[in-house]
């Protein structure tokens, strides 16, 4: 990748990418339950969002809903916005703590262009990140470049999740039963379309 930051043309061609939307309690569950599951043996987990109210409200609820999994305090959480200079300020504070996991929460293009400085001048890992439904989008990886964000999982509003894999997004049923420990899996309840088309007038 030759720069870091994506040309106001290629910007242009996907200013029509949707703004986040407020999440459900089905894409929370199923995001809680791809880091908790024994293979990820995350413990340290950093947070990063837009500045947008759903994106924000996101990452709050994530946030709480760790803590209250008994798991540590989230080490910091990192905003960062849709257009600037380099975004490598919050790059560099985005992977400072070095942590066992990111979870992101945030709109597409900010997210692509935050992506792509990451990877160009940071050791940030995309097979180590989880995004929420925003992200489970074919064109971000698309404006992101070839093989910024491989590996990436994240959930989808449904309770399904997806995987970033060369430069395709591929998706899974939404989970059920319980995990290869014994321990049941988080219940993953229907989005609340109420909910989220009063956030979207808010």
């Amino acid at each position: 990748m030759t720069s870091p930051l994506i040309s106001p043309a290629e910007a242009a061609a996907y200013a029509e990418l949707p703004a986040p939307a407020p999440h459900c309690d089905a894409e929370l569950a199923a995001l809680l339950n791809l880091l908790t599951t024994p293979a990820a043996r995350i413990a340290t987990v950093v947070v990063g969002h837009s500045r947008d109210t759903a994106s924000r409200s996101a990452a709050a609820a994530f946030a709480e809903a760790w803590r209250a999994l008994g798991r540590l305090p989230v080490l910091t959480a990192v905003d960062w916005p849709e257009s600037a200079a380099s975004w490598l300020r919050a790059a560099r504070r985005f992977t400072a703590e070095e942590p066992d996991a990111w979870v992101v929460a945030a709109a597409p293009l900010g997210w692509a262009q935050m992506s792509r400085r990451l990877r160009h001048s940071t050791g940030w890992d995309p097979a180590r990140t989880y995004g929420f439904a925003a992200l489970g989008d074919s064109r971000v990886p698309a404006l992101a470049g070839p093989a910024t964000l491989q590996g990436m999982r994240g959930a989808a509003a449904d309770g399904s999740t997806w995987t970033i894999d060369r430069g395709w997004v591929t998706t899974a049923g939404a989970p059920t039963g319980h995990r290869p420990d014994g321990r049941r899996l988080l219940p993953v309840a229907r989005c609340n379309q109420r909910a989220m088309r009063q956030g979207r007038s808010t």
